[in-house]
């Protein structure tokens, strides 16, 4: 038979070979996207075992009737904020009620309304609080009226938190012992993921709270009440890492990336095996 009627032969250098490698590649790119999916879905199927699908009701302390106590607490915060800029120690006690008080009467708080309420302080540094925190369920179509292609339904957590408070980085972050919910049981993955909790990550970059909580060395706890201070010659803590605040979200792409290096280092082994056989065939 002559060389024209031959039929070709999937060497490395044909087009077969090439053919063989985007068709692989494809499948590794479907892998992906499926495994991404079910570890996404999985993780909101979890969540969805101790969250409620409504919030809460969670305690707002009244200010009616109580705008001199309200004034009176404005006034030394304000005057502890102005302490903090000069030299000098300055310390500012805030009990359980002030704190609640601040919560509801100040504005720069009020996303914390309705959903975080300080029930104790007790000298070994840990707070107890009602929580009612607004979480993301599983994404879905939108319906008529959304925006986008894509929305969630919301769950909401909603318990009694147990938690140690630090100062950190220029905020204040809880390290959670324990979240009690009703009628459910919070996986220990979950508690390790949360914590530490930045409560006040968002007013870091609040003109007046953001520089006050960076010019803040330490916190102290008695019975019923905290104690934020500036003390001369001492630091603040460095209790988080990068790591630490990065972790809930690299987790997830920790878990791509081994599945993307297993399938790949098979894929490898596939390719190998396959060029083998060729050459074996071709001497």
């Amino acid at each position: 038979m002559s060389a024209a009627h031959e039929k070709p032969q999937a060497t490395a250098r044909s087009p077969f070979a090439g053919c063989t490698i985007m068709i692989i590649l494809m499948v590794l790119m479907v892998f992906l996207v499926v495994f991404s999916g079910w570890v996404l879905f999985r993780q909101f199927d979890e969540i969805a075992k101790f969250t409620s699908d409504k919030p809460a009701p969670v305690e707002v302390s009244s200010v009616s009737g109580r705008e001199t106590e309200a004034n009176a607490l404005a006034e030394r915060v304000e005057t502890f904020r102005q302490s903090l800029d000069r030299e000098g120690d300055t310390r500012l006690e805030l009990t359980v009620d002030d704190l609640n008080l601040a919560i509801a009467a100040y504005e720069p708080l009020k996303e914390l309304r309705g959903t975080f309420r300080i029930k104790e302080l007790h000298a070994d540094g840990y707070l107890i609080a009602d929580i009612s925190f607004p979480m993301n369920g599983k994404p879905r179509l939108t319906r008529d009226g959304e925006s986008g292609m894509f929305a969630t339904d919301p769950r909401y957590l909603n318990g009694k938190l147990v938690a140690r408070p630090e100062l950190a980085q220029g905020e204040v972050v809880f390290r959670i012992e324990s979240l009690d919910i009703p009628g459910a049981i919070v996986p220990e993955p979950f508690l390790k993921q949360m914590s530490p909790y930045r409560i006040t990550e968002r007013y870091k970059t609040d003109t007046t709270i953001g520089p006050a909580l960076a010019k803040l060395t330490g916190l102290e706890f008695e019975e019923g009440k905290v104690i934020l201070r500036k003390k001369s010659g001492e630091v603040a803590p460095q209790t988080i890492t990068r790591d630490q605040v990065d972790f809930a979200s690299s987790r997830l792409f920790k878990a791509l990336g081994i599945a993307a290096a297993v399938f790949l280092c098979i894929v490898g082994l596939l390719l190998f095996i396959g060029l083998r056989l060729k050459a074996r065939r071709g001497t």
